[in-house]
């Protein structure tokens, strides 16, 4: 395909860029922290950056573009906007991991050239520790002197070999990678050692160190803010001496996972180690001006000298776009709620899948307190931060395995589907990797899929939408990809337990979606949550995005931590407000607590006001 010269290059699928996102993008001598706020796009910064880098030839053949995000959909997110605006020969140049699933893959890669005896067995399993996980062992081995908080930071910190002597801290690291190699009857391996491990496979295998250097001249780092010390250290023994320039992206104030060991100065280590040009974005694309007025409070209180943002977004509604609505009792805010979500979708100004419910903590609990009066109503609440198997909701819409099967499970259920058929059609030409210049090659995919098609939509035919169709109508979709061919492509899915985690979330989900649903169309619907208010933590509303949110329980016993002391209470709290395109609520129930009066008289300058709440 030809090039297009950086200076003939424009924005693609945005009438433009500000001038500092100009700036940003074409800067290629030195690295560039960009800083920006909350609907500033730094996700979709970083996709223009990526195809003018792509297009332009300035990232040219086989060099590849390495772009690492903190969460898994925000990762899958950018690569699919790069894959929007690129042609696939150049978009498969555009790498786009989480920083787990980067060091999961180099160490599954290159497992075979980690040391002895630290080289795990090809069956490890990933294992996620809880506390009460670290406070077992640290009991069983009778560590008295030391706790959780510090067992878990100095595993992250360790490096490898550790020796058991010394300390009782450095003690009992050793012990600890000692139980879990040996004590169990897999290896048993937590991201926090994947992390450690490719440390000691990138310090004793130069050449793997050399490959890394040469395949990837250019990073981008997504939600710099939250980088803990472990993966800095691992960008900087993974890219140390080589020539790559490193494009980084975030925000002081959406700063959220000081809990996880994030760095406190992750930015000014940043400039320090990559001397590099630190470059602010002011404008908001997300939110309307009351809106982003609001924001702005919080943020001030976070930043004081904060650059107060330029609103890009139209208020589309009438009324109040922010207040706090107080009920006497969970029953009057469960139905009131309910009764002002109906309202607003029988008039048209937002659909249910637009308004999310936001909790700070248990879910499962508000769902059943909250889901009665909706299913009175004609509504339908979905807990995405529920498990289905093992895994939850939200993250199983995010893996790759649920978008490629659902796509072909949409061209069995819908009699003409475009948009799948070509989602369908770009997936089997990643997976098989046939080049887009390949006209045979294209056009042999292009008759499998019709193959495929004829033969998915008789499977539906010929099975009712009941749940005991769910697994046989997945493993349809599934053998026709092929599992060997997934795994190629998806290192993620190589390790059984890995693949069956998701494959026996995804069946489960189908079978209850199958239990509400008609036809096989409106089961898939259900599955994606069409037409269902989202119930989700505050925590995992970062990333996306909502016409209206609603913020559930703003009193002083659900958020007991939003004090003014806790700077990264208030930093969660900014960032889930931020989300809201149009509106944002608060409820307070004086039943469940008092009011968070600091928080009112924040807010009180901008027009959040309390508001009795009053039903039909």
């Amino acid at each position: 395909m030809s090039l297009v010269r950086p200076e003939d290059w424009i924005p693609h699928g945005v009438a433009d860029l500000e001038p500092r996102a100009w700036e940003a993008l074409r800067q290629r001598e030195r690295s560039v922290l960009v800083t920006a706020g909350a609907g500033a796009g730094k996700t979709e910064f970083l996709a223009q950056k990526a195809t003018y880098l792509l297009q332009t030839g300035l990232c040219r053949a086989p060099k590849r573009i390495l772009a690492i995000s903190f969460k898994r959909d925000a990762a899958r997110n950018l690569a699919d906007r790069v894959a929007k605006r690129c042609p696939p020969e150049q978009a498969r140049r555009f790498n786009s991991y989480t920083f787990d699933a980067f060091a999961k893959g180099l160490v599954d890669r290159f497992r075979a050239a980690i040391p002895d005896p630290y080289r795990p067995a090809a069956g490890y399993r990933i294992v996620m520790p809880r506390r009460q996980d670290y406070e077992d062992f640290l009991d069983a081995q009778n560590f008295r002197g030391i706790n959780v908080k510090q067992l878990e930071r100095a595993i992250a910190r360790a490096r490898l070999p550790v020796v058991n002597s010394g300390s009782e801290l450095q003690r009992a690291v050793a012990e600890y990678w000692r139980v879990q190699y040996n004590d169990y009857d897999h290896v048993q391996l937590s991201f926090l050692m994947l992390n450690r491990l490719v440390l000691l496979l990138l310090r004793e295998n130069p050449s793997i160190l050399k490959a890394l250097h040469f395949t990837y001249p250019v990073l981008f780092l997504d939600e710099f803010q939250d980088t803990t010390f472990a993966q800095f250290q691992l960008l900087r023994s993974a890219f140390d001496g080589s020539e790559a320039i490193f494009t980084a992206v975030g925000d002081d104030k959406q700063r959220i996972m000081m809990w996880a060991d994030a760095m406190p100065d992750a930015f000014a280590q940043f400039e320090q180690q990559f001397g590099a040009q630190r470059i602010s974005l002011i404008s908001n694309w997300r939110s309307h001006e009351d809106l982003v007025r609001i924001q702005h409070v919080i943020a001030s209180r976070i930043d004081p000298t904060v650059e107060e943002p330029e609103a890009r977004a139209d208020r589309l509604v009438d009324g109040d776009v922010a207040a706090i609505w107080e009920f006497a009792s969970a029953d009057e805010e469960a139905n009131c709620l309910a009764q002002w979500i109906e309202r607003e979708v029988k008039t048209g100004n937002a659909e249910p899948h637009e308004v999310a419910i936001l909790v700070r903590m248990r879910a499962d609990e508000v769902e059943c307190q909250l889901s009665p009066a909706c299913e009175a109503r004609g509504l339908r609440l979905r807990n995405v931060a529920r498990n289905v198997g093992d895994i939850a909701i939200q993250d199983l819409l995010g893996e790759d395995l649920t978008k490629m099967l659902l796509s072909l499970l949409r061209l069995g259920a819908a009699t003409r589907s475009p948009e799948n058929w070509n989602s369908a059609l770009q997936d089997l030409q990643f997976l098989e990797a046939v080049d887009p210049a390949d006209e045979a090659g294209l056009q042999h995919l292009q008759l499998r899929l019709q193959g495929f098609v004829r033969e998915i939509r008789r499977t539906l035919r010929r099975l009712d939408p009941l749940p005991n169709s769910a697994g046989e109508a997945a493993q349809a979709a599934l053998d026709f990809i092929g599992i060997q061919v997934l795994r190629r492509a998806f290192p993620s899915y190589q390790r059984q337990p890995d693949f069956d985690r998701v494959w026996n979330g995804l069946v489960l989900l189908l079978r209850e979606c199958l239990e509400r649903a008609g036809t096989w169309s409106d089961a898939l619907d259900e599955f994606e949550g069409l037409g269902q208010i989202a119930l989700m933590t505050i925590h995992k509303s970062k990333g996306l995005e909502f016409h209206t949110m609603i913020f559930y329980g703003l009193d002083n016993q659900t958020w007991w931590s939003l004090t003014p002391d806790r700077m990264e209470e208030l930093n969660s709290f900014f960032v889930a407000f931020t989300r809201a395109k149009q509106r944002a609520f608060f409820t307070l129930c004086i039943d469940r607590g008092q009011p968070l009066v600091w928080i009112e008289n924040l807010l009180a300058p901008a027009g959040v006001r309390r508001v009795r709440f009053l039903g039909e």
